[in-house]
């Protein structure tokens, strides 16, 4: 029953929210790259950083809402197509779960090269179109220290943090990734040179994770707070790469890898009102001895919102 009781903190370090609902406007900023590589080559893909501005609604543990880019709030017109993004996070004092989709657009540009030919500088920079992606998985977190150290209180203002605690926090995480590669819309100076392993045209594979790490919760001030959790994952990854039509069969690559998971945030909560910033980002490793596949994303967020409608037990009686 105790495991059960997702509200039972201690009051000292911990204040409870009074309010049943939320509204929030969230800011935030994308960060994204994908790297492949086979023996000395190495090509890094990452879109221009994505500005999107959001509203979303909470409810208790819940909050959802959904975001589009703002590119239009500045004037800017582009004939590339968007990225969707779509998460559902549920938060208590013991648990936390986040589920999530990202899509990505045609906006990547190349912005590392190594290995190739050498009239290629080091600061080269292309546009790149043949990279397609979707990402969909769910994370799910358990924190240790729950009668002390909120994380909710950091990442989506639920509760407020009182006095400085911190906590060990274990973790499952599962996702699946599609990734469309048309290496034929390289540059030709980079497919003169390009090894066979590198031309591929599907890279799908499944991360299966478990991270243990440790959060701190730092009060500076009144109604402020700053957190910081670092939890490194070791993953169970599975890959099936899709050759082109050169090749014969398709490979599948089986490993384990270390992962990282990094949260940081700082927030002004006076129970009422909310204001604050967060940062998420997540990298995602496979290594074999001919082939290797690295991505990452991160997100930065601004936000303020404000809580309404008091629990009943909050109520003034008359």
């Amino acid at each position: 029953k105790k495991f059960l009781n997702f509200s039972d903190f201690d009051t000292t370090y911990i204040s409870p929210n009074r309010y049943n609902y939320a509204l929030m406007l969230d800011h935030f900023t994308n960060y994204e790259y994908y790297s492949v590589g086979n023996d000395d080559q190495r090509l890094r893909f990452s879109p221009n950083p994505h500005n999107k501005i959001g509203a979303y609604f909470g409810w208790r543990w819940i909050f959802l809402g959904w975001a589009v880019d703002t590119d239009w709030l500045y004037g800017k017109k582009s004939k590339k197509k968007r990225g969707t993004e779509f998460d559902l996070s549920l938060y208590s004092s013991k648990l936390g779960v986040d589920i999530f989709y990202r899509s990505t657009g045609n906006d990547y540009k190349i912005h590392k090269v190594s290995g190739f030919s050498d009239e290629i500088p080091s600061n080269y920079s292309e546009d790149f179109n043949g990279l397609k992606v979707k990402m969909k998985g769910l994370n799910l977190y358990y924190i240790f220290n729950n009668r002390r150290f909120s994380y909710p209180a950091a990442f989506s203002q639920s509760t407020n943090q009182r006095c400085n605690a911190g906590s060990f926090i274990a973790g499952f995480s599962v996702s699946t990734h599609n990734l469309n590669f048309d290496y034929t819309k390289l540059p030709e100076i980079i497919q003169e040179t390009m090894n066979p392993g590198m031309k591929v045209k599907h890279i799908k594979y499944t991360n299966i994770s478990l991270n243990a790490g440790y959060a701190y919760n730092w009060v500076f001030a009144r109604n402020c707070l700053a957190c910081l959790s670092f939890n490194p994952a070791v993953a169970y990854k599975t890959s099936r790469i899709e050759k082109t039509e050169e090749r014969e069969a398709d490979d599948w690559y089986k490993n384990f890898n270390i992962d990282f998971i990094l949260r940081a945030g700082v927030v002004y909560n006076n129970s009422k009102y909310f204001v604050g910033t967060s940062f998420l980002g997540r990298t995602y490793d496979y290594y074999r001895d001919n082939f290797s596949l690295n991505n990452g994303f991160g997100t930065l967020q601004i936000y303020a919102g404000f809580n309404f409608y008091l629990k009943k037990e909050h109520r003034k009686k008359k």
